[in-house]
């Protein structure tokens, strides 16, 4: 069986399970354009800890790490259990390139995680552990954590990076607003580079391009994409979807690597 792409999707305002837009719509029919995993392994924009760490309870909770929502959200819940094996893997596959992870056996999924699930997998029915941003990590870093565990992808697992192309809570629009310049050229930089396999450009960030900054005023919402880049081993990527939510938020996403994931 050919291995399983990794995965950068966009995970939106926690709201996007309520609401009406396209990348909710692509979000929901990912299940069926990707051949089921066994397990999901996923690195949130939400989780940033001193050292890769992962998520180890039998059943993790699910987090409304936000508030000023409707009421019905807080209500939802993604009841996923936990993949021990999943787990032990992931730590010896780190710790062959010299990279310490550590466990987490009280952490729960946060929005980051369980709303694009949610939307992809909805019966909660497929294992999940939640890996960790390295704080103050770089871009490299975080491609190269997820190069080590592209062996992972032969195992039937789905290796998914949430997060945002563009993310500056500061720029926000009203839904439907179109989207500014910066955000644009941030987000045809990405693809360009990635539709052409230039990670050499990609690790520039965030020092280049020059909207990098305004695109992302800290880098959190962009680097899980390094990890699901680097878990593709080196191999093409391409875009998924595209479209803008609140005006300057890129919903892109993208598969590297695999051949499942239709276009």
């Amino acid at each position: 069986m050919a291995s399983l792409p990794s995965l950068f999707l966009p995970h939106g305002a926690p709201d996007l399970l309520l609401s009406t837009h396209v990348s909710k719509d692509f979000l929901g029919t990912l299940g069926s354009r990707v051949e089921r995993p066994a397990a999901i392994l996923i690195v949130s924009a939400h989780w940033e800890a001193a050292q890769p760490t992962l998520t180890t309870a039998e059943a993790p909770e699910t987090v409304h790490d936000f508030f000023g929502f409707p009421d019905a959200l807080y209500r939802i819940r993604y009841p996923a259990r936990t993949a021990s094996d999943l787990v032990d893997w992931v730590d010896h596959l780190l710790a062959d390139q010299g990279v310490a992870a550590a466990s987490d056996p009280e952490r729960g999924f946060d929005h980051g995680a369980w709303v694009p699930l949610s939307l992809a997998y909805p019966d909660a029915d497929i294992p999940v552990v939640q890996l960790s941003l390295v704080q103050g990590g770089t871009a490299r870093q975080h491609f190269e954590i997820g190069r080590a565990l592209a062996p992972l992808r032969g195992r039937d697992v789905l290796i998914v990076g949430s997060g945002s192309v563009t993310h500056n809570l500061r720029e926000l629009g009203a839904e439907g607003t179109p989207p500014p310049v910066w955000a644009t050229a941030f987000d045809d930089w990405v693809s360009s580079a990635v539709e052409a396999g230039d990670w050499e450009n990609l690790m520039q960030f965030p020092e280049a391009p020059e909207t990098s900054r305004r695109a992302h005023p800290t880098p959190e919402h962009f680097l899980p994409f390094y990890v699901a880049a680097g878990a593709g081993a080196g191999e093409a990527g391409r875009k998924l979807h595209g479209s803008y939510s609140h005006g300057s938020i890129s919903m892109s996403a993208y598969a590297f690597g695999g051949s499942q994931a239709a276009t």
